[in-house]
């Protein structure tokens, strides 16, 4: 250990290995093919090589081939090994010292509904699957959630096969919008407490700096948009997505969040997308 931190800190000292790390953060705990990363990140092939080589000799990314595609995740134990040792150097030995201040999350109080959580889910378009995701959570949820959502892209607007899924299993459309994420930035938007994006490309950018420290979680699915085929090849897309992020919204909203600390809190949220 006594090697390894000044190697994975010099590593991560260079931009673009770092950048290379914080989008296999932002997407943990899925696995993201190589050419992908290329692709997010505009840096050629063989350049990404040197940088994910470096970042693996350092402990801090593990590789896996599926046939000819290489695939990379962030090495989680390696992150905690080099975070513990900081937090035992830096505090000496008193690490609860350089905890964040919030190890568990404080919910709002409101005399009318009790304790609540403010939820965003981040998509790019905001037209399907984050509003599928604000409309269960707001359902399924009940009082102890605020729920939005929000796309990466400049403008959009709700998929009418989307709002077609939602209006035919009985939920209330009428105040549904696309909105974009600026509308959640600055002093007079939310303080969240659970940021999730729900497709890949918006976790592969460069999200907004939450203030508060909310818990993240990358929720990916494919696009139910993007569907090709028939017209009943295009439905199923939809039901499918819905089916996934409703199996997920139940598992969440189950959580004890007022019981869990930040860790055990996190590693829910990630569970949830390796589970459901």
């Amino acid at each position: 250990m006594e090697k390894e931190i000044p190697l994975r800190l010099a590593v991560l000292g260079h931009p673009q290995r770092l950048s290379v790390f914080r989008l296999l953060m932002r997407r943990y705990p899925d696995r993201v093919p190589a050419g992908e990363i290329a692709a997010a990140l505009d840096v050629k092939s063989s350049t990404l090589s040197s940088y994910l080589s470096a970042l693996m000799q350092a402990g801090l990314v593990t590789q896996t081939r599926q046939g000819t595609w290489l695939y990379y995740l962030a090495d989680m134990g390696g992150i905690r090994d080099t975070l513990d040792a900081l937090l035992l150097d830096c505090c000496r030995g008193r690490p609860e010292l350089c905890l964040p201040a919030r190890t568990h999350l404080k919910p709002k109080e409101s005399s009318m509904t009790g304790p609540h959580y403010n939820v965003l889910f981040i998509c790019t378009g905001n037209s399907a699957r984050s509003i599928f995701a604000e409309t269960l959570l707001r359902e399924l949820g009940g009082e102890h959630f605020n729920v939005f959502s929000a796309g990466t892209k400049p403008s959009s607007e709700l998929n009418p096969i989307a709002i077609e899924v939602l209006r035919s299993k009985g939920h209330d459309v009428d105040s549904l919008r696309a909105k974009n994420v600026s509308e959640f930035i600055g002093d007079a938007a939310p303080s969240f407490d659970f940021v999730f994006t729900v497709c890949d490309q918006a976790a592969n950018e460069e999200c907004p700096a939450w203030e508060g420290q909310p818990i993240s979680g990358h929720w990916g699915m494919p696009d139910p948009v993007k569907a090709e085929g028939s017209d009943a090849e295009k439905s199923l897309a939809f039901q499918q997505a819905y089916g996934t992020l409703k199996n997920r919204i139940q598992a969440f909203s189950a959580l004890p969040i007022a019981e869990l600390d930040r860790i055990s809190l996190q590693k829910a949220v990630d569970d949830i997308a390796r589970n459901h």
